[in-house]
């Protein structure tokens, strides 16, 4: 099963390996998808705008269960804290699982025959079936009224607050898309301890994404 990080990484990134989501907005965009899963998996929480740990119960997925350990180990600290301290190197660890469960290829090559490049296509040049299945999910969300499952509701958060929402969402009317993404924010979609959590998340990464689009506006 895909982690919503994975699924972010995968939405990321063309099959030929270029990445759609620029960074640092990608290693955001993935921390703050590590902390959602974290919440819905009930062991962190926000409380007094403060990440805990509930549970170091493992959850058996090595990225997960490195940030749930670095969370309770570390002192208490914001969201926004948290997304930027995480981001750090995750892309690369996202990925590499992604090549290693062989959902993606780890491929070689340099530029202008002088500078190392990693890239990760799609294994057979197409978009990998579990890919598809995401962005099924994320059309019928947007296409119809119908309620969403939380993980596909978190999805659009963070999608959303990284502002990947014009690309992801291409296809679909704008207006649309904005009304869908509202109504799903706003939605009895999971309980409430967990959709605060969530919505902690969602301002932190709305908050460290200010500060890398205002500077980049007004250089």
């Amino acid at each position: 099963m895909l982690t919503l990080a994975d699924e972010l990484a995968l939405l990321a990134y063309d099959d030929d390996g270029t990445r759609r989501l620029s960074q640092p907005s990608l290693g955001y965009g993935l921390a703050g998808a590590v902390l959602v899963e974290l919440a819905i998996a009930g062991r962190i929480d926000v409380v007094d705008k403060r990440v805990a740990a509930l549970s170091t119960a493992p959850i058996g997925h090595e990225v997960l269960d490195g940030a749930l350990t670095t969370i309770a180990d570390d002192r208490l600290r914001k969201p926004k804290d948290w997304v930027e301290k995480l981001a750090k190197g995750l892309t690369d660890q996202v990925l590499d699982g992604l090549a290693d469960a062989g959902v993606l290829r780890r491929e070689q090559d340099r530029i202008l025959w002088v500078f190392p490049r990693t890239r990760f296509p799609s294994p057979d040049g197409v978009e990998p079936p579990l890919e598809t299945e995401v962005r099924r999910r994320l059309t019928a969300a947007i296409a119809t009224d119908q309620p969403v499952d939380p993980r596909t509701a978190a999805l659009c958060a963070l999608i959303k607050a990284v502002q990947f929402d014009r690309k992801v969402f291409a296809d679909q009317p704008r207006d649309r898309v904005k009304a869908r993404l509202k109504a799903i924010s706003e939605g009895e979609w999971a309980a409430d301890a967990t959709r605060k959590a969530i919505e902690q998340v969602q301002a932190a990464l709305s908050a460290v994404m200010v500060a890398v689009i205002v500077p980049a506006a007004t250089s």
